[in-house]
C-alpha cells in the first residue's frame, strides 16, 4: 500500500479534496475493476469519459480518485485530485507506485513503423544468447526472464508496465526491451519511465485513422526522441528521410545507421539465398538466417543497439548468426511437393512491398507466386487501394480478402481495395479468409510461392467486436494435406 500523497511528487496537481495521508492499494483506470481501498482515474478516452464512472468507482469502494474536472458532489472519506491530464499522472504514479523499476533496468525503446517487433525480439534473443536476463514487451507476446506472458497490446498501460518491469527486476533481468506505439508515446503510457535508449526503425503510412494526418503520425514518434534526457542514446535510421528529423531536439547521444550512406554503423547485403544472407557489418562479414534488406537494417539497429550498451563486437556478430526470424515474420511452411507458404505480419504498404521484394530476389526461373492479402475494418482507409496494387505489382496471382474486418463489412473492404485499379488488373475477391487461403493453394502449382500478409502470429480474426479463432499457418497446413490426399 502507499499514501496518495506520496504518489503525487511527480505529477502536477491542480487541486485535491480530502485527505492525502490515505493509502491506497492499486491504481485502477475501469471503474467495473475497482476493489475497496483502490485509486480510480478518470480517463477521457476516445469513446468514453471516465469522468461518467466515478460515482460507480467510490461505490465499489475506491478511496481516491484522480480526475481532470472535481465532481461537485464528493463523498465522505474518498480523496479527490485533480490533474492537467489524467493519461499523465496515471503514468507517472504507476512508476511511483512500484518503486520505479525501470530505474533498475537497461531499457531500450524501439519505435517506427515497421520492424519494432523484431527488433526488440530478437534484441531480447541476442542478450540471453549473451548471458543475460532480459525482458521484452512486443506485439506478439512479453516476457519476464524465461517466463512468457500474453500480449493485449503493442505497449501495455502505465500500471501493467511497470508492474511487469517490477516482476522482470525481481527476477534479476538487466534489461528489458519495449516496442513504443505512435498511440502508447501520445496517450503518455511510456510517460515516467526511465529509458537507457531509443533506436527508430522507419516512418511509413499507418495509423492515419487515429493520428489523422502524416505529421501528426510523426509529431508521435518524435516526441518519444524529444523526451530521451541527457545520458542516454538514440539510435536512428538515416536511409529513411524522417531519421534525422526524429532527433533534431533530443537530448540523447545521436548514433546513425545506413546500408547506403555514410554513418555511425553500416551494413552491406553481399549475398542472398532462400536460406539466408551474408552481410557486412561494420567491416566483418556475418552469415545471418534470414532475409531481406529489411531484414538487414533490422540486424544492424540490434548490433548497434549493442554495441550502445557496451558489448563486444565479436561476442554479438557471433550470437547473431544463431538467431531466427520472429514468429509470423517471413514464417515459411512448406509442401512435400515444394510449394512454399510464407506468412508474414505485413499490413503496411511499405512492409508488403518489403516483403515481395525480398521474394522476388530468391524466386526461382517458373516459380508462379499468389499473393493473399486484405486490409483492417474501422482503420486507415486510405492505405487500401495502395496495399491491392502492391499486391498487383508483384504476384502472377492476387487474391484479395478480409483481415480482421471488425465492424465494417468485409464487402465494403473489398471494395476500397480494388477502387481505382485497372480495368484489366486481374485478381479475385474473396471475403472468406479461410476460402481465399484454400484457392491459394489450390491455383498453386508444386514449387511455386503463396505469400499469406496481413495477421502473421496472429491466432483469431476480429469480426464485429468477437475474436474468432483464425490462424493462416494452420488453414495453409491443412490445405497442403488435403491436397496431398487429392
Amino acid at each position: 500500500m502507499k499514501k496518495i500523497g506520496e504518489l503525487l511528487k511527480a505529477t502536477e496537481v491542480l487541486r485535491t479534496a480530502g485527505d492525502t495521508e490515505a493509502e491506497i492499494n492499486a491504481l485502477v483506470y475501469d471503474s467495473r475493476n475497482v476493489g475497496a481501498g483502490d485509486c480510480f482515474f478518470a480517463i477521457v478516452g476516445a469513446k468514453s469519459d471516465g469522468h461518467e464512472y466515478i460515482s460507480s468507482a467510490v461505490g465499489r469502494g475506491a478511496r481516491a480518485v484522480v480526475c481532470q474536472r472535481m465532481p461537485e458532489e464528493r463523498a465522505e472519506g474518498v480523496c479527490y485530485v485533480e490533474v492537467a491530464d489524467t493519461n499523465g499522472a496515471l503514468a507517472d504514479m504507476a512508476a511511483a507506485f512500484y518503486d520505479h523499476p525501470s530505474r533498475e533496468l537497461k531499457l531500450i525503446g524501439v519505435t517506427g513503423t515497421n520492424g519494432k517487433t523484431t527488433t526488440a525480439t530478437l534484441l531480447y534473443d541476442l542478450f540471453r544468447a549473451l548471458g543475460y536476463e532480459a525482458g521484452l514487451i512486443s506485439t506478439v507476446v512479453y516476457r519476464i526472464g524465461s517466463r512468457e506472458v500474453e500480449s493485449t497490446h503493442t505497449t501495455p498501460d502505465a500500471v501493467r508496465l511497470n508492474a511487469m518491469m517490477r516482476e522482470m527486476v525481481g527476477s534479476g533481468c538487466e534489461y528489458c526491451f519495449m516496442e513504443c506505439s505512435s498511440h502508447a508515446i501520445v496517450q503518455e503510457r511510456i510517460r515516467g519511465l526511465h529509458f537507457a535508449g531509443g533506436l527508430f526503425t522507419n516512418l511509413t503510412h499507418d495509423h492515419l485513422d487515429y493520428h489523422k494526418t502524416f505529421a501528426e503520425y510523426l509529431r508521435a514518434k518524435k516526441l518519444f526522441f524529444d523526451n530521451l534526457p541527457e545520458g542516454t542514446f538514440a539510435v536512428v535510421n538515416i536511409d529513411d528521410r524522417n531519421g534525422r528529423v526524429m532527433v533534431q531536439n533530443t537530448r540523447a547521444t545521436v548514433k546513425t545507421l545506413s546500408l547506403r550512406s555514410p554513418a555511425d554503423f553500416r551494413c552491406k547485403v553481399i549475398e542472398m539465398l532462400p536460406d539466408g544472407m551474408l552481410l557486412r557489418i561494420d567491416g566483418s562479414e556475418v552469415w545471418v538466417k534470414f532475409l531481406g534488406r529489411f531484414n538487414a537494417y533490422n540486424l544492424l539497429t540490434i548490433y548497434a543497439a549493442a554495441m550502445m550498451l557496451g558489448q563486444r563486437k565479436e561476442e554479438v556478430l557471433t550470437a547473431m548468426s544463431a538467431l531466427h526470424s520472429v514468429s509470423g515474420r517471413l514464417e515459411y511452411i512448406r509442401a512435400e511437393d515444394g510449394t512454399t507458404a510464407i506468412v508474414d505480419y505485413a499490413h503496411t504498404p511499405d512492409a508488403l512491398e518489403n516483403v515481395l521484394e525480398t521474394i522476388g530476389e530468391i524466386r526461382g526461373a517458373g516459380q508462379q507466386l499468389t499473393v493473399v492479402c486484405g486490409c483492417g475494418g474501422d482503420r486507415d482507409r486510405t492505405k487500401r487501394p495502395e496495399m491491392a496494387r502492391i499486391a498487383l505489382k508483384y504476384a502472377d496471382t492476387a487474391i484479395f480478402t478480409s483481415d480482421n474486418p471488425r465492424t465494417e463489412d468485409p464487402e465494403a473492404i473489398l471494395r476500397d481495395m480494388v477502387e481505382g485499379l485497372p480495368s484489366d488488373a486481374r485478381y479475385l475477391k474473396i471475403a472468406d479468409r479461410a476460402e481465399a487461403v484454400r484457392t491459394a493453394v489450390m491455383l498453386s502449382r508444386a514449387g511455386d510461392i503463396i505469400l499469406l500478409a496481413g495477421k502473421g502470429h496472429e491466432t483469431y480474426q476480429v469480426i464485429g467486436t468477437e475474436k474468432i479463432h483464425f490462424d493462416d499457418r494452420e488453414q495453409v497446413r491443412i490445405n497442403f494435406e488435403n491436397r496431398k490426399k487429392t
